[in-house]
C-alpha cells in the first residue's frame, strides 16, 4: 500500500476516534458540546444571513444535517492531510495542524452561551486521543517495517476493526450514561399539575375522518421543529431555573417546582414558523399547559420605559416581542404539550407560547431567562439578520388533500385542509376548482380563535386536469390576499393551490 494511502487512512482513523472521544465526554455535561457541534453552532451564529437563507431554501428541514455533514467532510479532508504529513516524515506539520483544529474547536466551545473553562474538556480529550491514536498507528507501521515488511492490508483491517469497535462502544456508552438519557427518564416521570379548569375535547365530526386531513391536534412526534440548536439541550428540572430580569423593579428567579406550583391553565393554540411556504408543513396545533406570562411579568414590575420582552434560550438563541402584546391574550410559559411534559425537542423544561405571533419573535424554547428591555437597545437573533421586529401570524389556508400532482378517479372527491389566523380566528374558507366559482367550505367547530380550523367540501370530479385553490377570511372579515409575498422579512402570503388529474 502506498505511503499516501496509508497516511490518509491513519489520519482518518485517528481523527474519527478523537471525535468519538470528544462526543463521549460531552455527553456527561449539558453545558458541554462535542467539537463538531461547537463548530457548527458558531457557523450558525456568524454565517451571513444570505448564506443561511439559501441553505434553508435548498435543504429545508435538513439544513442542520447538511451543516454537520459539511463540517465532518472538512474535518475528514484535514485528517487526510494530517495523516499524510505524519507518515511522510513531517510530524511537526501534522501536530501543528491538529493544534490549529483544537484551537478553532476550543474557541468555538468558549463562545457557547453556557460556556466556562470546563467546556474545553471535549476538545482537549478529542485532541489528546487523536494524537495518541496517530502515534499508535505510526508505531504499528514502524514495527512492521523493522520486521522487514510493511503493514499488510489484513493487519490494517484488523487495526481498523479494533478502533471501530472501540469507537462504537464508546459512543454507545456515552448515550447510555449521558444526561440526555437521564433527562428523558426524568421527563417521562413528571406528573404535570392540574389546571384550574380543563378545556373540553374538540367537537367530533364524522365528516372530518377524511384520509389526508390534518388532525385538530398535531401529535407531538409529528409537530414541526425549527430552531438554531444543532444538538437538543437536555436540561434537568433539578438544575433549571428561570430568571426575569432587566428593566424591572422586582427581579425574579423561579425553579421548576415553583413554576409548576403556580396556577396553570390549558390553551389550544396554533403556532407557525415564519419560514413556512404557502401550503407548507411548518405549522401545528397543540393543547399547551402553562403559567400565565402576564402574571409573571406583572410580578416583576417592569419599568415604564420597557417595551420589549426578550426570551433567552439555554443554547443562546434570543427572541423578543412587544410588551404591549400582553393585552389579555393567553400568553404562557408552557410546561406541557398535548397532555405530557414538553418533549425535549420542543423546549423541555419550559418555553414561551404567545398566540398570534410567529415563533422567531416569541417561541423561545429551553427558556432560562426573560429580560425586560427596549427595541432600541436589543435585537433578537433573527431581527439582527434582517427579519421584521413585529411579526403577527398572517391568515393562511392549506389544502391537505388531494395532494399536488394526484391522479384521482372520477366521482365524489373530498377536498379538505386547514386554515389559521391565531387570535382573529377563521370565519370562512372558500375553494375554487378550475375556472368554476368559489364555493364556501364546511367548517369544523372550534372553541377558540387561537387554533386552526379544519374545512372540507365534496367535489363531483369529472375527467380532466384542474387547479384547486383555497382562500380564507379571518374573524375580522379580512380576506386572504391572492398576491404572492415572499417569506422574508415577515412571512409569506398568497393562495395555496394544487394541480390534480381526474381519470375517467
Amino acid at each position: 500500500m502506498s505511503s499516501k494511502r496509508l497516511g490518509s487512512i491513519f489520519g482518518a482513523l485517528a481523527v474519527l476516534v478523537g471525535l468519538v472521544a470528544g462526543d463521549l465526554v460531552a455527553a456527561f455535561n449539558s453545558s458541554w458540546r462535542s467539537p463538531v457541534i461547537s463548530l457548527g453552532n458558531r457557523v450558525i451564529d456568524y454565517v451571513p444571513a444570505v448564506v443561511k437563507k439559501y441553505v434553508i431554501e435548498i435543504f429545508g428541514l435538513y439544513d442542520k444535517i447538511f451543516l454537520v455533514s459539511l463540517i465532518i467532510f472538512i474535518v475528514l479532508a484535514i485528517s487526510i492531510f494530517i495523516g499524510r504529513a505524519y507518515t511522510g516524515g513531517q510530524e511537526k506539520k501534522a501536530f501543528l495542524t491538529i493544534a490549529a483544529m483544537l484551537f478553532a474547536s476550543g474557541v468555538a466551545s468558549l463562545l457557547d452561551a453556557q460556556a466556562n473553562l470546563s467546556s474545553l474538556a471535549p476538545t482537549l480529550v478529542s485532541g489528546v486521543t487523536t494524537i495518541y491514536v496517530l502515534r499508535w498507528l505510526g508505531a504499528k507501521k514502524k514495527d512492521s517495517e523493522a520486521a522487514g515488511g510493511s503493514l499488510t492490508r489484513r493487519e490494517l483491517l484488523k487495526v481498523g476493526a479494533i478502533l471501530g469497535a472501540v469507537s462504537i462502544s464508546a459512543s454507545a456508552l456515552g448515550k447510555a450514561l449521558s444526561q440526555k438519557t437521564t433527562v428523558a427518564r426524568e421527563r417521562i416521570a413528571i406528573a404535570l399539575p392540574k389546571p384550574l379548569k380543563f378545556l373540553a375535547k374538540p367537537p367530533a365530526d364524522p365528516a372530518l375522518k377524511i384520509p389526508g386531513l390534518s388532525p385538530f391536534f398535531t401529535p407531538n412526534e409529528d409537530f414541526y421543529r425549527i430552531d438554531t440548536a444543532l444538538s437538543i439541550p437536555n436540561l434537568s428540572v433539578d438544575d433549571w431555573s428561570l430568571e426575569i430580569v432587566g428593566m424591572v423593579a422586582n427581579p425574579l428567579t423561579i425553579t421548576y417546582a415553583q413554576l409548576s406550583a403556580r396556577p396553570v391553565f390549558e390553551l389550544d393554540d396554533t403556532i407557525a414558523c415564519v419560514s413556512n411556504e404557502i401550503g407548507g408543513p411548518l405549522v401545528g396545533n397543540a393543547r399547551w399547559l402553562g403559567v400565565r406570562l402576564d402574571d409573571l411579568i406583572r410580578e416583576a414590575q417592569p419599568t415604564p420605559d420597557a417595551d420589549q420582552i426578550m426570551g433567552y434560550s439555554y443554547d443562546g438563541f434570543t427572541a423578543g416581542f412587544p410588551l404591549a402584546t400582553l393585552d389579555g391574550r393567553d400568553a404562557m410559559i408552557a410546561i406541557g404539550m398535548n397532555g405530557e411534559a414538553l418533549p425535549a425537542a420542543h423546549g423541555f423544561p419550559a418555553r414561551i407560547i404567545v398566540p398570534g405571533l410567529y415563533g422567531y419573535v416569541s417561541a423561545t424554547k429551553w427558556l432560562v431567562r426573560i429580560e425586560l428591555t427596549r427595541f432600541d437597545k436589543k435585537q433578537g437573533f433573527w431581527i439582527s439578520r434582517g427579519w421584521s421586529e413585529r411579526a403577527p401570524i398572517k391568515t393562511q389556508s392549506r389544502i391537505d388533500t388531494p395532494a399536488p400532482g394526484t391522479q384521482i378517479s372520477a366521482g365524489t372527491v373530498a377536498i379538505a385542509g386547514v386554515a389559521w389566523a391565531p387570535t382573529r380566528g377563521i370565519s370562512k374558507v372558500e375553494v375554487r376548482v378550475g375556472s368554476a366559482s368559489w364555493r364556501v367550505a364546511n367548517l369544523a367547530e372550534v372553541m377558540a380563535d387561537t387554533t386552526w380550523r379544519q374545512w372540507w367540501i365534496d367535489w363531483d370530479a369529472k375527467a380532466g386536469d384542474y387547479i384547486i385553490a383555497v382562500r380564507a377570511t379571518d374573524g375580522d372579515g379580512d380576506v386572504q390576499s391572492e398576491q404572492y409575498v415572499p417569506i422574508e422579512p415577515n412571512g409569506a402570503e398568497g393562495w395555496h393551490s394544487v394541480n390534480v388529474r381526474v381519470l375517467v
